[in-house]
């Protein structure tokens, strides 16, 4: 599968102003996952490198659903950056800047966000040529007012805020310039999919939407 552009690929992602932050540990919740997320207006996901699991599931989503922007989180080393890319995952997104893996990324073409939560990190983000990074653990590091404060000199950023994002306080982070769009989980629960209540969980996705809308 050909990759996209890294700036096509976070404007598409931005599109949709949530990503559903998922944990697979059941392949067999795949399938239903990619088809609930499509055919309820949400199809983007981040399926993270947590389990053993990840990089088949990511396969499966997008055999499932080509027009599920799938990317792969947690990639934390090239071992992993190479299995999301050989599973078909369109990006590659990380808890934190590691120069090396962004480079590597780079080099076979995999689309990077890597997280940041200060301002040193965003300069070596800028170094390596990123523009769109991942604000994590937004409410752990100081939330809005630090998101805020941490664009206002760094006028190219854009920013995917995650961690700690709920119904709560999506929409105030979504209303600061160059917050592309947010992380979460509550809209994906691992609990719903191990109950196999694909209903409840198609539910919580058309209520994310239109609570983003």
């Amino acid at each position: 599968m050909s990759q996209p552009s890294s700036e096509n690929i976070f404007s598409q992602v931005a599109k949709h102003k949530i990503v559903p932050v998922i944990q697979i540990d059941d392949i067999h919740h795949a399938k239903p996952l990619a088809d609930a997320l499509v055919e309820n207006g949400l199809p983007v996901a981040e399926v993270t490198f947590r389990t053993d699991v990840a990089a088949q599931a990511i396969k499966i989503m997008r055999e499932s659903q080509p027009d599920l922007l799938v990317g792969a989180g947690t990639v934390l080393t090239t071992k992993q950056a190479d299995a999301a890319l050989a599973a078909g995952a369109m990006f590659a997104v990380a808890p934190g800047l590691n120069p090396n893996i962004v480079k590597y990324c780079q080099k076979i073409g995999l689309p990077m966000v890597s997280g940041i939560n200060n301002p040193s990190q965003i300069e070596q983000a800028l170094e390596l040529g990123m523009t769109f990074v991942k604000f994590f653990p937004a409410e752990a590091s100081g939330g809005i007012a630090m998101v805020k404060a941490l664009l206002a000199p760094y006028r190219d950023i854009q920013m995917m805020p995650t961690g700690g994002i709920s119904p709560a306080n999506v929409k105030d982070y979504l209303s600061i310039d160059r917050v592309a769009c947010c992380g979460g989980t509550w809209m994906v629960p691992g609990q719903l999919m191990k109950q196999g209540d694909w209903a409840a969980l198609s539910h919580l996705i058309r209520e994310a939407v239109a609570l983003v809308e």
